[in-house]
């Protein structure tokens, strides 16, 4: 890790762990010895990766405490069926075993939103959960609404669960008068979680505190997040992807107060450069979470992005010359300047949907490259 760190004038607060794919165990287990070192060596003390923020503070709980089973909370803790993986059962077992019995204990972190291929998630839960908490601790006239009032809005969880809404935005409920009255309760709720820091502190703890704004943003986020779901214009997709990102940069700017953290996730959420993508015959445009937190940040957020050779189980063969990949392959070198990285290259085409070269255009806003010469399947 010295060498790791080395390549950076400061050492951030917030370091970005970048990967290039998903579901790979080898990816997983470099961003675990990453970790590792960062935690014996540096003093890191959390890492985040990209998973729902909420199902995270299962994990959380039971890598501090013990609470829960493994099993459990490897089913329950993750979204995007990645508690799955070997990989990041490995990384939840060790910080367990090494939080046994230390004071300065390791933290897991979700930073996405609750927000899974089919769709966003109801914001029952969120707003119901901190509805709850300050209910318990303050007047009730201080409160937006009753819980009853608060429930009959919501209604059934099908209506904001609906899959079709990811096609059809008339499907989606996000803009009716309910969801903006529940945006307009979310914002109240907000302000008191804020208002009321001292009191809310002192009569329950920082930890119920700062867990209560984790659900106010997410709240905020989601039902924001619901409402471009209904917008029926060219921006739509353009405007949930930057919701998303959005969510993710503001847990992120969060949890570094607790201390030096690594975030893992795709290259694309972390870099610097801002985001593209082409669906539908559109080209959409969003500022990515490492764009919007390097704004906040500066010199104290760096990006490290993980390229790779091969990954001969989705048919990704050996990389052409001229790309990144091509000449990283050719070196026996896991760590590199981009710096060093001259003359002229292409980037490289993936012959599948689900892995993303490196862009030659982002080399100068990309700290360091972690390279993987051959990927195995999972």
């Amino acid at each position: 890790m010295n060498a790791f760190l080395g390549m950076l004038a400061n050492k951030p607060r917030l370091l970005g762990l970048g990967e290039p794919t998903h579901l790979e165990n080898d990816l997983l287990r470099l961003r675990n010895e990453v970790f590792r070192q960062l935690v014996e060596e540096e003093g890191y003390r959390t890492i985040a990766v990209e998973s729902d923020c909420l199902m995270g503070l299962i994990v959380d709980d039971y890598v501090t405490s013990g609470a829960g089973e493994l099993d459990e909370v490897m089913a329950q803790g993750f979204s995007h069926e990645w508690g799955g993986l070997a990989g990041n059962r490995e990384l939840v077992q060790w910080m367990r075993e090494f939080n046994e019995g230390r004071v300065d204990q390791v933290r897991f972190a979700g930073f996405d939103g609750p927000l899974e291929i089919s769709g966003p998630a109801s914001p029952r839960p969120v707003l119901t959960t901190l509805h709850t908490y300050l209910a318990t601790w303050l007047d009730a006239d201080l409160l937006p609404c009753t819980a009853d009032a608060l429930d009959a809005l919501l209604g059934s969880d099908e209506r904001w669960t609906n899959p079709a809404t990811m096609m059809d935005p008339t499907q989606s409920i996000g803009q009716t008068a309910d969801a903006e009255r529940l945006q307009l309760i979310a914002g109240d709720l907000t302000a008191l979680v804020d208002t009321q820091t001292p009191y809310l502190i002192a009569k329950t703890s920082r930890e119920d505190w700062q867990r209560a704004r984790l659900y106010a943003r997410t709240a905020t986020g989601l039902l924001r997040y619901h409402y471009w779901m209904a917008d029926q214009s060219d921006r739509r997709i353009a405007r949930l992807l930057a919701q998303r990102d959005s969510m993710m940069a503001a847990n992120l700017l969060d949890l570094v107060d607790r201390g030096p953290t690594l975030v893992f996730a795709h290259n694309a959420h972390l870099q610097r450069e801002q985001s593209s993508l082409n669906m539908a015959g559109a080209n959409h445009e969003w500022w990515s979470a490492g764009a919007l937190v390097n704004a906040h940040l500066g010199e104290q957020y760096a990006f490290f992005a993980t390229a790779l050779g091969t990954m001969r189980h989705h048919e990704v063969d050996t990389p052409p010359a001229d790309t990144i990949e091509g000449v990283l392959y050719e070196q026996d070198q896991q760590l590199i300047d981009p710096r060093t990285l001259t003359g002229s290259l292409k980037a490289r085409v993936s012959p599948w949907y689900g892995y993303a070269a490196l862009d030659p255009a982002h080399l100068s806003s990309i700290d360091g490259i972690v390279f993987l010469k051959d990927v195995n399947p999972s």
